[in-house]
């Protein structure tokens, strides 16, 4: 099934790219979510496949809210039409497509495509994880010197210009789409990647494999592993490429925290 999920996320990109030349990029923001017609568009060129694929099979959907209620069954679709929809409309290129089979609230197998940069990200649970055929595998390719940080602005802003100015690290990369920043991490292109704000499991179930394959490491805010089981939302996430990483950007978020709440008690 996994070959039918790549080609389904690519002929998705495709559709995407076309799209774009056709203006239905066009949007507006809705809170902090950028919204353009195309990801109406993107979710139905999704589920229709799907549907095809694994006829009956639920699909919980950014694009359809009825979905993210409901209760979740065994085995379900997680898909996110466009991650990276501001990238996206704005021309850029960091925006993906991606689609995650859950099972047991775990996601099996993951297909991620950045069309604009034509990076096919496929991965299977217990199996070999790939970027366009190229086997990832962290732990041999760590880095020995300097850190590099992702994120989504020209250069380091708001906390993560802090964590880039207090951890150490070297060399940054702007990239638009969560889970994109998530597969940098697990490529080896980026060390780090740490967002405080709200994430959705739809951002994270299918970038959540890739890396966990890779042999990588994705924690919540707290530093708990993602749980796909009631609340879809959680409180921001750290991706790395070792366990020390993401333990002492946790460990210093922790006390940049404390810090702050000794003082407001003091106020």
């Amino acid at each position: 099934m996994i070959n039918e999920l790549a080609n389904i996320v690519k002929e998705v990109g495709a559709l995407l790219l076309n799209w774009r030349e056709a203006k239905a990029a066009d949007g507006e923001w809705v809170g902090a979510q950028f919204k353009s017609k195309a990801d109406i568009m993107a979710h139905e060129a999704l589920t229709e496949r799907l549907e095809k694929l694994e006829p009956g099979l639920p699909i919980m959907s950014e694009e359809a809210e009825d979905s993210w209620f409901q209760k979740r069954p065994d085995t379900y679709w997680i898909i996110d039409p466009i991650d990276g929809t501001a990238s996206y409309a704005q021309g850029f290129k960091g925006f993906v497509t991606q689609v995650a089979l859950m099972e047991k609230n775990k996601p099996i197998l993951s297909a991620i495509y950045a069309p604009a940069l034509e990076q096919l990200y496929i991965a299977e649970r217990d199996e070999k994880v790939t970027l366009n055929g190229r086997r990832l595998n962290l732990s041999t390719r760590r880095r020995k010197t300097g850190s590099i940080l992702i994120d989504n602005y020209p250069e380091p802003h708001g906390i993560t210009s802090s964590v880039y100015q207090e951890l150490g690290f070297t060399k940054y990369i702007e990239c638009g789409s969560i889970s994109l920043k998530i597969c940098k991490v697990a490529d080896g292109t980026a060390d780090l990647f740490f967002k405080d704000v709200p994430v959705r499991d739809w951002d994270l179930a299918a970038p959540h494999l890739i890396i966990e394959e890779a042999e990588g490491y994705l924690y919540d805010i707290n530093g708990e592993e993602f749980k796909y089981t009631g609340n879809h939302e959680h409180n921001g996430l750290v991706a790395a490429q070792t366990e020390n990483g993401a333990m002492k950007l946790l460990s210093w978020y922790k006390q940049r925290v404390d810090f702050r709440l000794k003082n407001l008690e003091r106020i």
